[in-house]
């Protein structure tokens, strides 16, 4: 059981589960040949950190993200709905294998999930 009152990033651990996660969710998915060639000719270490700043305060944490909107770093990259489903299952697997319980892990995925449309350019079309 854990308290209500503390925000999401608290729960799971805060900065350094964050960190953590984000490491081992990265070698997940750049270990996915699917996934792998959008990552060929990213700074790893500029994604790691833009990603535990993302994460960190989609999780209500105390750190703001200070990358461009995902709409402008995702467009023209070819991710589907396919490649976010793939990347959301890392996720998931990496929240489970660091013992994060299912209504964390739920709540963490439904606050990434939001963002699917701007991640896949399907902002704004027609459907």
């Amino acid at each position: 059981m854990h308290d209500q009152q503390q925000t999401l990033f608290e729960r799971v651990g805060g900065e350094q589960t964050i960190s953590d996660l984000i490491h081992e969710f990265y070698d997940r998915v750049l270990a996915d040949p699917e996934l792998k060639p959008f990552f060929e000719n990213a700074s790893m270490g500029k994604l790691r950190r833009m990603q535990r700043e993302f994460f960190s305060a989609a999780l209500d944490g105390p750190i703001t993200y200070s990358g461009r909107p995902l709409s402008h770093v995702h467009h023209g990259t070819g991710i589907t709905k396919h490649h976010f489903a793939l990347y959301v299952g890392h996720l998931i697997d990496t929240l489970q294998d660091h013992g994060i319980n299912d209504q964390d892990a739920q709540e963490i995925i439904g606050r990434i999930n939001t963002y699917s449309d701007e991640i896949t350019g399907d902002v704004g079309s027609a459907g």
